[in-house]
């Protein structure tokens, strides 16, 4: 029992660091470490998150059948939901009764060396560019040009993705110490915020900037909060013009412009939309139909319409009911309210512009915060802000 506990933990590291393989064997490697959860977990509870999640998970196979057959990114998508909800629920089963303090120091280890190989390929984009480009992109199209194929080796050679990636697992990297140590590494924030500045994406640093900021607000007492809230002021011009590009952000050619517009068709075509949803991966034929402009992708860029574009009320509602019961099972079980707070904010910033709602980072993310959340409370006024 011992060694087959010491092959889960394994097998959850190596989850963590197969989803940035450009060999997609992550698929697999969540299979395999599911089964060993599965044989390690004594206990099976039926959680209302994991109803819902069922419930979810069932109407999607549902609306996938009735629209056999089945082009090959809608069986690629089809099979990635049933694999990720399965790794999803295997491991928090697996990881509710245990003592994972060793487990979270080997998730620390794999973390540092995700990001220092992250690091490592954002460099290699950039000398491949000619360094042109380090201090940001002007548009959305230049920071997409960076990601060569040529020059990929770990991650994503997709702005949006790897930039979503950078900012929930450099969050969690941030997250580590503040469960292990007590403390506020400051040295980590700046790695991650760098990261997400090396990628040209904005995803990623608004999605950071929001945890960090809240982390940072939580923490802080009075005197701190009024120095905070003047360097935001001042920073938000900055921000705006630098980080947002708000003078670009309603151009056709602007990933924000691109979803302002999508959202758009959205809303003004809703009675388009059957409240039984329009079939899997239906964001492209929608988006093609109705949208001013459409550029090809297969979804809407926002989870929660995604769900409800795809598969109506019933897919949405127990979407929202999954995070919600997820979020409330986490306080419950560990009394650690702020915590979950701090820990949703990037993730619900990142799923209101960008995810299908299935993705393997969204899965692992909330596995990884379950992880951290079971260490122990955390009074966040009370944290060591200390370098180190």
């Amino acid at each position: 029992m011992r060694n087959r506990s010491g092959w889960c933990e394994v097998l959850f590291c190596l989850a963590l660091l197969a989803v940035f393989l450009p060999v997609k064997i992550y698929p697999l490697v969540f299979l395999v470490a599911s089964a060993f959860f599965a044989l390690d977990t004594k206990i099976w509870t039926p959680y209302r998150w994991a109803i819902y999640l069922t419930v979810f998970a069932g109407y999607a196979v549902a609306v996938f059948l009735i629209g056999l057959p089945a082009e090959q990114p809608e069986l690629t998508n089809f099979l990635k939901l049933l694999i990720n909800f399965t790794f999803l629920y295997t491991a928090v089963m697996w990881l509710t009764p245990r003592n994972n303090v060793r487990l979270l120091g080997w998730v620390d280890v794999a973390l540092h060396i995700a990001l220092a190989l992250t690091l490592l390929q954002l460099l290699i984009y950039h000398q491949a560019a000619g360094f042109r480009w380090l201090g940001g992109a002007a548009t959305s199209a230049q920071g997409s040009a960076l990601y060569q194929s040529g020059t990929y080796f770990w991650g994503l050679d997709d702005k949006n993705m790897f930039g979503a990636r950078i900012a929930l697992l450099g969050f969690v990297y941030v997250l580590v110490p503040v469960v292990r140590l007590k403390s506020i590494v400051w040295w980590r924030i700046a790695l991650v915020l760098l990261l997400a500045w090396l990628s040209l994406s904005r995803t990623p640093m608004v999605a950071l900037l929001m945890g960090v900021g809240f982390l940072v607000w939580l923490a802080a007492n009075t005197r701190w909060r009024v120095v905070l809230g003047a360097l935001v002021t001042l920073a938000l011009p900055v921000v705006a013009l630098r980080v947002i590009r708000i003078e670009n952000i309603t151009a056709s050619n602007d990933g924000m412009g691109v979803r302002l517009t999508y959202w758009k068709a959205f809303f003004e075509h809703f009675s388009a939309i059957s409240p039984l949803g329009n079939g899997f991966m239906s964001g492209g034929d929608f988006l093609s139909r109705y949208a001013a402009f459409y550029h090809g992708e297969p979804h809407i860029h926002n989870t929660f319409l995604s769900c409800y574009l795809d598969f109506g009320v019933v897919g949405l509602l127990s979407y929202a009911l999954f995070l919600y019961h997820y979020f409330r099972f986490g306080v419950e079980k560990y009394r650690n309210r702020s915590f979950w707070w701090i820990a949703f904010v990037p993730l619900l910033a990142i799923m209101m512009i960008l995810y299908s709602g299935y993705d393997n980072d969204i899965v692992l993310y909330l596995a990884l915060v379950f992880l951290l959340g079971s260490a122990g409370p955390v009074r966040v006024r009370k944290l060591n802000g200390r370098i180190g």
